[in-house]
């Protein structure tokens, strides 16, 4: 038996037994039975009055906390999904970035290197006229009867292009020692460069013989003709010991 059914027949018995009691006093014309009675009567309606709800507080307490635990997990799923759709967004922009980042290095690299190419590429254009062309002509040196060694390689200085002229020079110190009038005794070939047959430096001028700076002329010419450059004719002599 429940708690409010206990309570319920006890209140119950209760008042039974003393509306009775109340009865026989009036019946019997006792006045001082009265009040006792009444008294407990209205001590049994405030024990009836205190009688909780029971079955219907537990269920509407049941209903409220379910209700609560369910708004409490769709907060939950709600949150949870928003933050996953914020990780996922975040993650997309960061991939995104990254993307755009090494995109923009690559692009950079090949302008970088497309930029090197074009600047080696002109770089060896005007190295490449400069060999071609003497700072100075064998007309802009006054002739004299005889030249030192100093003098002839200041006019080599004069003539080939700074960057060529050490390999220029390694030639002409291997061919000739810097002298003007050296001659091969076997071979026939003449002067700084060496050149065979010797008359070949008639192109360059009539006094070939004589002129050192007509046969650096004659030399350099050669050099950029044959081989692209004083250092391209280097190259060559090193790996044939001639040229």
């Amino acid at each position: 038996m429940s708690r409010i059914s206990v309570r319920g027949f006890a209140v119950a018995s209760a008042t039974a037994v003393t509306t009775v009691g109340a009865v026989v006093g009036v019946a019997s014309g006792s006045d001082q039975g009265t009040t006792p009675q009444v008294e407990a009567t209205a001590a049994d309606a405030t024990l009836l009055a205190e009688i909780p709800v029971g079955h219907n507080v537990q269920a509407q307490t049941a209903s409220l906390t379910q209700q609560a635990d369910t708004q409490s997990d769709a907060a939950d799923t709600a949150a949870k999904k928003g933050a996953e759709e914020a990780a996922r967004k975040q993650a997309a922009e960061d991939a995104t970035a990254k993307k755009d980042a090494a995109d923009a290095a690559a692009k950079k690299e090949a302008e970088e290197k497309e930029q090197a190419k074009k600047d080696a590429e002109e770089r060896e254009k005007k190295d490449e006229v400069g060999s071609r062309s003497a700072a100075r002509d064998a007309s802009d040196f006054a002739v004299k009867s005889s030249y030192s060694t100093a003098e002839v390689q200041a006019m080599a200085r004069q003539m080939v292009p700074g960057d060529q002229f050490q390999c220029f020079s390694n030639i002409v110190n291997n061919e000739s020692s810097w002298d003007y009038t050296a001659t091969n005794a076997s071979s026939g070939a003449y002067g700084l460069v060496q050149s065979l047959p010797a008359s070949k430096m008639s192109s360059a001028g009539a006094d070939w013989r004589t002129n050192p700076a007509t046969q650096i002329k004659w030399g350099l010419g050669y050099m950029n003709e044959r081989y692209g450059s004083p250092c391209g004719a280097w190259s060559f002599w090193q790996a044939n010991q001639w040229y």
